[in-house]
């Protein structure tokens, strides 16, 4: 019943569907990229637009920042990831690479930079390292070719000792990129996997996957720990940093949309209980799938991105924070 009471924030400032949303830490900024080449930095207390980062020429398919929120990394399909200022929009840094660049991140301590390429065109999937600290000229400190599966999602592990990767075929990696090892591979997933979020501490992270579930899995082990299902894809999921809910986000696929009503697509975002795996709410609003969504850094509230270009701003109602599951 939360859609009852709670008036979203709708974001509009991209014409084409949302690919990925992201806060900084201290939870003020929301980062968004989608299918046009303009990322866009926004106030998460009113909505209000800070500005765009103009300077990609394709889709940009995601976005981090760093934890002093100085910097922001994008990565585009027109085969380039580009570092910008924060403050002043400007790009500091232009890496080009020989295919898509589909996931990048920042390391603990924001000295590095993590970038994962598609394989196409004959070229194979590649995790590649930068130390943005001192390289101006853009070079990989390390790169690392993965020859099975594409990275569909990556992200940093534990203390950044390590990579967490999900592929196309389902498989879950922790790779050493500077070691050039895969340290452990698990098949948790039957389809691919969409997203992948770690949780506030680092000792577990939750999946995303087309085969319409979505896991908690051990960051050390890579250990199984619960799973919720739905009915549909599952594009991205978050853990709840305050309360033990797991948010979960998807629909059909986007070319099957046309055909049915809003209500048959299933658009809406899910809440299921980290620890019973229960399905307790869902919040309505999207016209298409979601395919990114998050929880506030301080967990009072939550982010959607979906297929119809809206970026969602929801703040949780005193309910949400009474609500006991029984």
């Amino acid at each position: 019943q939360l859609n009852q009471i709670m008036k979203p924030i709708c974001l509009l400032g991209h014409m084409r569907s949302i690919t990925q949303v992201r806060f900084n830490r201290d939870g003020d900024l929301i980062f968004t990229c989608a299918k046009d080449p303009h990322p866009s930095i926004w106030f998460a207390l009113n909505g209000e637009r800070l500005g765009s980062l103009v300077g990609h020429n394709g889709a940009v398919w995601c976005v981090d920042c760093r934890w002093d929120s100085k910097k922001v990394l994008t990565g585009s399909a027109d085969n380039s990831a580009k570092l910008w200022d924060t403050e002043t929009g400007k790009c500091v840094l232009s890496v080009d690479t020989n295919s898509a660049v589909r996931s990048c991140g920042f390391d603990f301590a924001g000295t590095s930079a993590m970038l994962t390429t598609d394989k196409t065109m004959g070229y194979k999937c590649t995790i590649l390292l930068y130390d943005i600290r001192q390289d101006p000229a853009g070079q990989p400190a390390c790169q690392m070719l993965v020859p099975e599966s594409k990275i569909t999602s990556a992200v940093w592990g534990p203390l950044s000792r390590f990579l967490i990767t999900g592929h196309e075929n389902g498989d879950l990696c922790q790779m050493d990129v500077r070691a050039q090892k895969v340290i452990r591979t698990e098949k948790h997933h039957k389809g691919a996997i969409n997203d992948i979020r770690m949780y506030k501490d680092g000792t577990m992270f939750v999946t995303a996957s087309k085969d319409h579930t979505a896991r908690l899995i051990d960051s050390y082990e890579l250990q199984l720990f619960k799973t919720y299902k739905t009915e549909r894809p599952v594009n991205s999921a978050d853990i709840s940093p305050l309360r033990p809910h797991v948010l979960l986000g998807g629909g059909q696929e986007a070319q099957d949309v046309t055909t049915s009503g809003a209500h048959v697509g299933k658009f809406d975002a899910k809440f299921f209980h980290t620890v019973y795996e229960e399905e307790f709410a869902r919040v309505k609003g999207h016209f298409g799938p979601i395919n990114s969504v998050g929880f506030t850094p301080d967990g009072r509230g939550f982010v959607t991105g979906g297929e119809d270009g809206f970026v969602r701003l929801h703040s949780f109602d005193n309910d949400y924070f009474d609500f006991e599951f029984e």
